[in-house]
């Protein structure tokens, strides 16, 4: 940086930042860990879905707060485990920035901001319930608690197609992958500023994802291969170099294989 004479002054970084994204990393591949693990051990512990009639034809059994309560917990799991690898990148700019600026407890605060994603994401997980229970009292829901109508989870493909071409999901988008324009322009000093903006940014990626995460209600809220591949197309939209084409080029796919389940 030069001054008023003309030399040179090297203004120094703070000693931690290289820390700071040691220790974050750490907690995120944690809390990554820990969501993949309670995945695994969920599966095959199923919520009581229907019971088979005379006919063969499987009747929706009532489901009671437990039920509910535990597929809450289960769709929190889901949800948390595909954004958490998406999120990496704007809570370790939320981090660095808060060190470079001298503010204090950076670690407390970056928490803090990682709560305000989780808020949202228990908020989708509400939404994701109460669509189930729906379902579930439609009698549209089989033993693994996927859409048993194929025409249903057709629809759900082509809309989810048709949403990757939206200006809303590019909008959305761009927000997600310049995570650093978002810290500068939204930012907001104290603890609570940090929730807020974890609040903040939770949504713009949300309401980039959210029809691809509705692809877990088709295929069964624990189908392990379908959320492992939604991270992948997620992190790809969101980190490769061509991550909108990227965006597009699925919203194609998408919507022909809806249709080919509509129209075979």
């Amino acid at each position: 940086m030069a001054s008023e004479s003309g030399a040179l002054v090297v203004v120094p970084m703070p000693p931690r930042t290289n820390a700071d994204r040691t220790i974050v990393l750490t907690l995120l591949g944690l809390l990554a860990a820990l969501c993949w693990a309670c995945l695994l051990f969920s599966v095959g512990r199923t919520i009581p879905v229907g019971a088979a009639a005379a006919n063969h034809v499987v009747q929706a059994l009532p489901w009671r707060a437990a039920d509910l309560g535990l597929l809450f917990a289960l769709w929190v799991l889901v949800i948390a485990t595909m954004m958490l690898p998406a999120a990496a990148p704007s809570v370790l700019m939320y981090a660095r920035v808060r060190r470079l600026r001298r503010e204090r407890w950076v670690y407390p605060a970056t928490g803090l901001f990682i709560l305000g994603y989780l808020f949202v994401w228990c908020c989708c997980a509400v939404a994701a319930t109460l669509a189930a229970w729906l379902l579930h009292d439609a009698g549209a829901l089989d033993e693994s608690m996927a859409i048993s109508q194929p025409t249903a989870g057709a629809l759900v493909l082509v809309a989810a197609g048709l949403y990757q071409w939206t200006p809303a999901k590019h909008v959305c988008l761009e927000n997600c992958r310049a995570p650093l324009a978002f810290v500068r322009t939204h930012w907001q000093r104290g603890m609570s500023g940090a929730f807020r903006m974890g609040t903040a940014d939770a949504r713009y990626c949300t309401s980039c994802c959210w029809l691809l995460m509705a692809l877990v209600l088709p295929a069964g809220v624990l189908n392990l291969p379908v959320i492992g591949g939604l991270i992948a197309l997620i992190l790809a939209e969101k980190l490769l170099p061509g991550g909108p084409l990227i965006a597009c080029a699925t919203g194609l796919g998408l919507v022909a294989w809806g249709t080919a389940l509509l129209f075979p």
